[in-house]
């Protein structure tokens, strides 16, 4: 009977031992993928893959697919609809001419707008990819210079993908809405001669790659360059490898290096306002004051080329 009651007793121990090393192999499992899975962004500006995958059936969501149609027609979010950032810009004559590239008027906008089934209860998130020129950030600058609650998809169409979610090539059929835009925010735009007539009051940032800063002309440009006393800081910076957006310290560590400080304003410009667009975005996430100039390096290259340098 004693040696039955020491095998029990020895039985018991064992377990309670096996259980305590199960337990904590465990809790050191959980830990390491707490730690090493990258925490994306859900805030005002952007919203995760997971938010989009549970809300994307909500009659008040909204997806836009800012890519090009034929990346579109290839496969994209269910439920999603193909937005070009052009078709929210005006774009009569050709680039360079004033005002060619800004962002519509609030009437115009208004219709165009409605026509995409988008109206102020409307919930926007827009996606583009990381090998894109920040089309997601020119559509969610212009919306919510309007007002209306936009955000774009963290990672994009490249994280979607590479996360296995569900992808169709089937086109939703868009009911539209009544929408009236009260006002833009002039916060968010500067024009060609508002940044001329106070050059030394802003912080200029030149959102393109560092060939372009230094001349190279890839679009057709008057004239090869930067605006007199930009700094170069290119928009893709802000990208990890997987088209996520790298933390707020990294963020915060790139724009503090280049001398931003969060009590100067600031102005970003590109080519024609999308990767400036998508880079004033993030400085105001980060807490500085960014306006992005829509009419951009063409507008400026033809209106004031004396004040063009490399």
């Amino acid at each position: 009977m004693k040696n039955f009651k020491k095998i029990v007793a020895l039985f018991f121990s064992m377990t309670l031992i096996i259980t305590a090393f199960v337990g904590c192999q465990d809790s050191k499992q959980n830990i390491i993928s707490e730690t090493t899975k990258k925490d994306s962004y859900n805030n005002d500006y952007f919203v995760n893959i997971e938010w989009v995958a549970k809300n994307a059936n909500n009659e008040n969501v909204v997806i836009i697919d800012g890519r090009d149609n034929k990346k579109y027609e290839k496969g994209h979010i269910p439920g999603a609809i193909n937005v070009a950032w052009q078709s929210l810009a005006n774009i009569k004559g050709k680039a360079g001419d004033k005002n060619w590239g800004v962002a519509l008027p609030k009437e115009e906008l208004s219709q165009k707008l409605g026509e995409l089934g988008i109206d102020k209860k409307s919930q926007v998130v827009v996606y583009a990819d990381k090998d894109g020129w920040g089309e997601d950030g020119r559509i969610v600058w212009e919306l919510k210079s309007a007002g209306i609650n936009a955000k774009m998809l963290d990672g994009g169409f490249d994280l979607w993908t590479k996360e296995n979610k569900e992808i169709t090539t089937e086109v939703p059929v868009i009911i539209s809405k009544k929408l009236e835009i009260e006002e833009i925010d002039s916060k968010t735009t500067i024009t060609t001669e508002d940044l001329r007539n106070n050059m030394d009051k802003y912080t200029i940032v030149d959102s393109r790659a560092k060939d372009e800063y230094e001349g190279a002309t890839k679009f057709g440009e008057a004239k090869g360059g930067h605006i007199k006393g930009a700094i170069s800081i290119p928009f893709n910076d802000v990208y990890n490898e997987d088209g996520t957006i790298k933390s707020k310290e990294e963020l915060l560590k790139i724009f503090e290096s280049k001398g931003l400080k969060k009590d100067k304003e600031i102005v970003t410009y590109c080519t024609a306002g999308i990767r400036s667009a998508h880079e004033a975005l993030i400085l105001n996430m980060l807490g500085f004051k960014a306006k992005n100039y829509d009419a951009s390096f063409y507008e400026w290259a033809t209106t004031y080329p004396d004040l063009i340098v490399k």
